[in-house]
């Protein structure tokens, strides 16, 4: 059951939906050192004390009064989806009502100011580090003994993908156009949030045409698992010798990678948690397998085809609506897609997030209508959709 939240990946990163990503390595606990404590110490003269602690009041007292204003607001946000939420269960029309239509509240006021004295038992928090595609491979090794099949070209990735998505029923335009959104028209089939256009650091686990997640990975193997083992059987039906041995390993592996997303509900915080051990990683290197990975860059997208229809909405999903509901999770998506134009206008993007992810998406704060959002994501689209890797997918199709 896929989430109603932003994630972070390359899609986000293109238009800066993310800002002040965390570095992807730990960071040990630690005090300040000596030198740096004394030297602090003693530039702390009772005057700078007390000019610390003048503004740090004034900024308590303006930043307290901004948080209970923007409390107030973003409990108003939370309480109008509850009520859409509802009236959505009992089949009724949601109106502009059933929206927060004013933009949230905006902190204009002073900076917390710099604590002149050293404070201590305030260790920097501690990240975890991000996987990245040698540490999937390694899993799947050790905990599955597999190495996916990993294309000789990324031409040959594409037409395995195109192959996949047009027998879905996904058409050529929505795969295009999401995959010039989503990795900027260049990415290749293993190409990772972060690590892209020179990044060095990865930002997320999200990889692939379609920025899957780990937990994306192992969802869909629980949710769509007997679909993939069952094309694979008919791939290995029609192979002969030594290629159908190493497709019945591969099969064999993925039955056991179904049984092992299966093992908790059918729940997204459940899948996070199974996503993030060596098993996990594991199912998430199929992602870069040649006959699995382009399986689930379809369903990826698929499932919120399959979803807006399964809620009635039976026209076909633009590109950029596509987006939204691979970027935002089926609901959040649908909301958004359902509503009509002169609605778009007017509703603003906050009514689709939680605070914290909101105040730091600059995009969704520029781009403050849901209107503006879908049109900056087409633009984005019709820019990348002219670059090199979007031209060879198109050509595949």
């Amino acid at each position: 059951m896929r989430p109603q939240l932003i994630r972070v990946g390359f899609g986000l990163v293109a238009l800066a939906w993310f800002a002040g990503a965390p570095a992807a390595v730990a960071v040990k606990p630690g005090k300040l050192s000596a030198s740096t404590a004394d030297a602090r110490a003693q530039a702390a003269s009772p005057q700078a004390i007390a000019e610390y602690r003048r503004k740090l009041k004034e900024y308590q007292e303006v930043r307290g009064a901004f948080d209970a204003e923007a409390g107030a607001y973003w409990a108003s946000i939370s309480e109008k989806r509850r009520g859409r939420n509802a009236k959505r269960r009992e089949r009724q029309t949601i109106t502009l009502d059933d929206y927060v239509l004013t933009q949230p509240p905006v902190y204009t006021g002073p900076k917390r100011p710099v604590n002149p004295e050293p404070e201590e038992g305030k260790p920097p928090r501690e990240h975890k580090a991000i996987p990245v595609v040698a540490d999937l491979l390694q899993a799947a090794a050790e905990q599955f003994q597999f190495t996916p099949q990993r294309p000789t070209t990324e031409v040959e990735f594409k037409r395995a993908y195109a192959r996949v998505a047009s027998a879905a029923g996904l058409t050529r335009e929505q795969a295009v156009r999401v995959y010039s959104f989503e990795t900027g028209g260049t990415g290749n089939y293993d190409v990772q949030s972060g690590i892209e256009h020179g990044g060095k650091r990865a930002i997320s686990t999200a990889i692939g045409y379609n920025q899957l997640l780990t937990t994306n990975s192992v969802e869909l193997v629980a949710e769509q698992g007997h679909e993939f083992v069952r094309a694979l059987t008919e791939k290995a039906a029609s192979l002969p010798g030594p290629p159908r041995k190493a497709m019945e390993h591969k099969l064999a592996v993925l039955k056991k990678m179904v049984a092992f997303t299966r093992t908790v509900p059918d729940d997204w915080s459940a899948h996070e948690k199974l996503a993030d051990t060596p098993q996990g990683w594991a199912v998430h290197a199929m992602v870069l397998d040649i006959d699995v990975g382009p399986l689930l860059q379809t369903h990826k997208l698929l499932t919120s085809v399959i979803f807006a229809r399964a809620k009635g909405y039976n026209r076909p999903l633009t590109a950029a609506e596509l987006e939204m509901m691979n970027l935002t999770g089926d609901g959040t998506g649908l909301d958004m897609v359902t509503m009509p134009q002169a609605m778009r206008e007017q509703v603003p993007t906050s009514n689709f997030f939680q605070r914290n992810g909101y105040e730091r998406n600059p995009v969704a704060i520029r781009h403050n209508t849901v209107a503006k959002l879908l049109a900056v994501t087409d633009e984005r689209m019709d820019s990348n959709s002219t670059k090199p890797g979007a031209k060879e997918l198109a050509a595949a199709f």
